[in-house]
């Protein structure tokens, strides 16, 4: 069960949720798997198209229950770089939907979300190290050890950035632009070759920035998200921040990362963390470009 699920209904006003999510603190192996999930990841031109923030995995995800509040970014950037502010259309908890949008234009869409880092987690040291262990933070383990920590809880505020490709018409023949780049979130991953084109290979590339650098040692994983409950390949960044992936045409598709950084002794947690997502997909064959 994740932070957010225990957190549900148990928000009192006045009380800073962060607070809610020491005391009510899941499992972090299950903490980075947040994504926007469109209704259709392609769609047509002037459709309106639904999406829902997902936590979990398995037969533990569900809708976020995260608040507004602390969403301090959610953008529509189009195929020309031109971005669109949908905070203020966001209806977190609706009956079928958190948000939706409109793309006018065909091509390449970004969803990019960004949230605080006020959240916390507290865990006993066994807990939060084989938490570290699993998410590939070997930096923070390290850290850990060499700071005399590894027998001591663990701490962090973390926040989370989640990003989601939507083709909008026929996929494009050339490089879409703003999909191939960095939009700017604390951590992202970002495809070097266009996901949607109607030749490409089954083998993408991508590449991790952390703060606006490629990030090296980074574990990234793989997941069908029609078939969720495991992911379904993992690989560390390399000096550059790249990974590959062998993923299908087909399908609907999540990419997870996690990083953090120590803090400094002064600082209620040990640690800020920071997890992000993009997801992707099409349920049949792209169509060719013009």
């Amino acid at each position: 069960m994740t932070r957010f699920t225990k957190a549900r209904g148990r928000r009192v006003a006045g009380l800073v949720p962060a607070v809610l999510a020491v005391m009510l603190a899941g499992s972090p192996a299950a903490a980075h798997d947040f994504w926007i999930q469109p209704a259709a990841f392609c769609t047509g031109s002037d459709a309106v198209t639904p999406f829902t923030l997902q936590v979990g995995h398995g037969p533990d995800r569900q809708r976020s229950a995260i608040p507004v509040s602390r969403i301090t970014r959610f953008d529509a950037i189009d195929p020309r770089g031109a971005e669109v502010d949908l905070r203020g259309q966001l209806h977190l908890g609706g009956e079928n939907a958190d948000g939706a949008f409109a793309p006018a234009q065909a091509g390449t869409h970004v969803l990019a979300l960004e949230t605080d880092h006020r959240a916390q987690s507290h865990l006993a040291a066994g807990r939060f190290n084989a938490y570290l262990r699993e998410e590939g933070l070997t930096p923070a383990l390290v850290w850990r050890e060499r700071a005399g920590r590894s027998d001591r809880e663990g701490s962090e505020n973390y926040g989370r950035v989640a990003k989601a490709l939507v083709q909008v018409g026929a996929a494009a023949q050339g490089t879409p632009d703003p999909a191939l780049q960095p939009v700017g979130l604390t951590l992202e991953i970002v495809p070097e070759s266009d996901p949607y084109a109607a030749s490409r290979p089954p083998s993408l590339p991508f590449r991790v920035f952390y703060q606006g650098a490629p990030l090296a040692g980074a574990l990234v994983k793989l997941t069908d998200l029609d078939d969720d409950a495991h992911p379904r390949a993992s690989q560390v960044t390399d000096g550059e921040g790249r990974v590959v992936f062998v993923i299908p045409r087909t399908g609907q598709w999540r990419l997870n990362v996690v990083w953090t950084r120590p803090l400094p002794a002064d600082r209620e947690t040990g640690f800020e963390t920071t997890f992000s997502s993009l997801t992707f997909g099409c349920r049949k064959e792209p169509a060719d470009g013009p």
